[in-house]
């Protein structure tokens, strides 16, 4: 027997659940996923961004202007922090982080930390900022490498 030819690559794949788990967020503007993945492939972890546990989406409040406090930016979690806190505890030392947005310095400083080693992401839209420069110069530093998801152009079937 002949083995199937239009399989999923592993970027594809692990990218997917990334994609997958940005649709959990409640934020009306921005939805964003992160997966952590094993040298080996396995799924550590995954995230996206959202209130911390207990502080309840409806309450909370997801507005991008006005005063600090009603707005998200004082409280919301990263889908990249999400995943690592998310962790049930396996070792992200050599990792591959796939994220659907590139870590923000605050993010790429938990990316460091907990020993991941690579990003994968999809979008760069934020490139211009002191966030994302920061980001890129920290991990440059250290040696986090980074690099962007190159598009497929699969599609998924839903048959069985």
């Amino acid at each position: 027997m002949n083995e199937r030819k239009d399989y999923l690559s592993w970027d594809e794949y692990f990218m997917g659940i990334a994609l997958l788990s940005a649709e959990r967020s409640k934020d009306p503007g921005t939805q964003v996923g992160a997966c952590i993945v094993s040298p080996e492939h396995k799924i550590l972890s995954v995230g996206y961004n959202g209130m911390p546990c207990g502080c309840h989406d409806t309450v909370m409040p997801w507005a991008r202007e006005g005063n600090p406090q009603d707005t998200k930016y004082l409280f919301v979690c990263h889908a990249e922090l999400n995943a690592i806190l998310n962790n049930a505890g396996a070792d992200l030392h050599g990792a591959t982080i796939y994220t659907t947005l590139f870590p923000c310095n605050e993010c790429a400083k938990a990316v460091i930390q907990s020993g991941i080693r690579e990003v994968v992401y999809l979008s760069d839209k934020y490139a211009d900022t002191e966030s994302t420069r920061a980001s890129k110069r920290m991990m440059d530093l250290v040696g986090v490498t980074y690099r962007p998801y190159t598009v497929s152009n699969k599609t998924f079937k839903l048959e069985l």
